[in-house]
């Protein structure tokens, strides 16, 4: 990697040059009914340059919902962007959404490799 991606990097460590300390960059955590919700969630958000990548897992979750413990099949999105995007990725999630509650959690990642970092966020890019 070239000394000019560190220019980009607020947080670049020089005694660990491939890690960066990160103020740049979050994980989204969010759950959909089924596959397909879940992917045309997440196509969304990387069509609309929101995201820079969005994983996919099935997951069992077991939850309170209106007085009823309830267990259900459910697709997990991960998704990497920056977190100057979260308050949009948040509603374009909340208008994309059929649940009347969806999950919506943002996560710290307090350390990224530096080319991660990097990729990460000029691909979560909607001024692109």
């Amino acid at each position: 990697m070239g000394s000019a991606i560190y220019s980009v990097l607020p947080l670049y460590n020089a005694a660990f040059p491939e890690v960066c300390m990160n103020d740049v960059l979050c994980v989204v955590l969010s759950t959909a009914p089924d596959r397909e919700t879940a992917e045309r969630i997440g196509e969304a958000l990387l069509r609309e340059r929101l995201a820079a990548c969005v994983q996919y897992e099935a997951v069992r979750s077991q939850y309170w919902w209106q007085g009823e413990l309830c267990t259900d099949d459910e697709v997990r999105l991960t998704i990497k962007t920056r977190r100057a995007l979260y308050g949009t990725v948040e509603a374009a999630i909340l208008r994309l959404h059929p649940y009347d509650c969806p999950q919506v959690l943002c996560l710290a990642v307090d350390a990224v490799s530096a080319g991660y970092q990097a990729w990460a966020a000029a691909s979560a890019n909607p001024a692109v």
